[in-house]
């Protein structure tokens, strides 16, 4: 029997609709939306780079349109959310806690994010730092004084930051809440006293065998090739799995034009022959799930993108920390910005398209909606344009007031 065929376009607009990016937000997001929106995705990643709205918020934004801020970080502390490595640091929903936990019991298998022999070493000041957290309550990093002469760097963490990172990524410690973004760390024992790894934790097997699916209902449309990627698995059964997800109906094969042999979850299969139309505008993070697997970008969206903040400026094609641009379904663009914050500016240091983009009326009006929409949850009262693609330069304005 023949495969359903799909076009490319209709593989985007599958993907997209399971991440909630196709049509633009309704209504005013309330705070349940928030919680929502991160469990339709299984995780929000975590990054603390703030040129403009740091990743996680703008990764909501980019759903959800304008929403209180606060929010993410009442979640966290509500027990709502809890952190842990799951792509890389991400906020988790708490009903994924057993999915970790395997995780956290053998942190030595997560690499750089746990140092054994740390550990052994400061074995004292360890057990001394616990029982300073069990006597006075959760502490940041900051509650702690680096040591004289510890010189300044991105890696150069003072002691205590190391034991705390690394009781984080043993379990030992959970993040209850963030203060200006700091983590705030307390017993796990006390974050979660009901926990017992007998009653409640999960094999490996079966955590993966869950984070699989997961992964595959976030995804929406996927290639097998993409699934494992979403929590960074590296031993994952794919193959036998999909297999038996195909005879059980969890997901339909399907042949999608370019791609090849695609796999669409059970939950789209209404869409399958009526994809609502792609009606959404946003920029996105660098660490958006749309994007965060650059090959999967690659292949499904034809978007060559990586994130040059971490290389020397002289050698940046595009710049420190350039925002794809998704338009009604495709990835037409990106730009450099910055937000000014004294000045109540967002700065487009530049902007450029996607080769073979056709520049209509439709995609400046809904291009400057979507800018003007960000720059004012960003509290910005004007939006500057500063490098314009030739095919923009005598078109579009180079900023306005909002």
């Amino acid at each position: 029997m023949s495969l359903p065929q799909l076009s490319l376009k209709q593989a985007r607009h599958l993907h997209l609709s399971a991440q909630g990016m196709l049509r633009a937000p309704s209504r005013k997001a309330t705070f349940a939306d928030v919680l929502a929106a991160i469990r339709r995705m299984s995780l929000l990643q975590i990054d603390t780079i703030h040129v403009v709205a740091r990743s996680p918020y703008l990764v909501l934004f980019s759903r959800l349109g304008e929403y209180d801020q606060t929010w993410l970080n009442d979640a966290l502390a509500s027990g709502s959310l809890f952190e842990y490595w799951a792509h890389e640091a991400c906020f988790i929903p708490s009903e994924d806690y057993p999915l970790l936990r395997h995780r956290m019991l053998d942190p030595q298998r997560l690499g750089w994010k746990y140092n054994h022999a740390w550990m052994e070493t400061w074995q004292q000041e360890i057990g001394e730092l616990l029982q300073h957290i069990e006597q006075n309550g959760p502490v940041k990093s900051a509650d702690f004084a680096a040591p004289e002469g510890q010189k300044a760097g991105w890696w150069a963490w003072k002691p205590h930051k190391r034991h705390l990172e690394n009781l984080f990524t043993a379990g030992e410690l959970m993040v209850t809440e963030r203060r200006n973004f700091q983590r705030v760390y307390d017993l796990r024992r006390r974050v979660l006293p009901d926990w017992d790894d007998a009653r409640h934790a999960l094999s490996e097997q079966e955590a993966v065998q869950q984070m699989l699916r997961n992964s595959a209902a976030a995804l929406g449309l996927f290639r097998a090739s993409w699934l494992a990627d979403y929590y960074r698995l590296k031993r994952a059964p794919v193959k036998a799995t999909l297999d038996d997800w195909v005879t059980q109906g969890e997901v339909v094969e399907v042949e999608v034009e370019k791609l090849g042999r695609c796999y669409l979850h059970s939950a789209l299969l209404p869409q399958l022959e009526a994809t609502p139309a792609a009606t959404h505008t946003a920029l996105l993070s660098p660490f958006d799930p749309v994007v965060w697997d650059r090959k999967r970008a690659l292949e499904l969206f034809d978007f060559d993108y990586r994130l040059e903040c971490y290389t020397p400026e002289a050698k940046r094609q595009f710049g420190y920390f350039v925002l794809p641009v998704l338009h009604r379904g495709a990835l037409k663009g990106r730009l450099d910005a910055k937000m000014l914050r004294k000045e109540k500016v967002l700065l487009i240091k530049a902007f450029w398209l996607e080769p073979g983009v056709r520049v209509s009326q439709a995609f400046l009006n809904d291009m400057q909606q979507a800018l003007s929409r960000f720059a004012r949850w960003q509290g910005a009262e004007t939006v500057v344009l500063d490098r314009l693609p030739d095919a923009l330069e005598h078109t579009w304005q180079k900023g306005w007031s909002l």
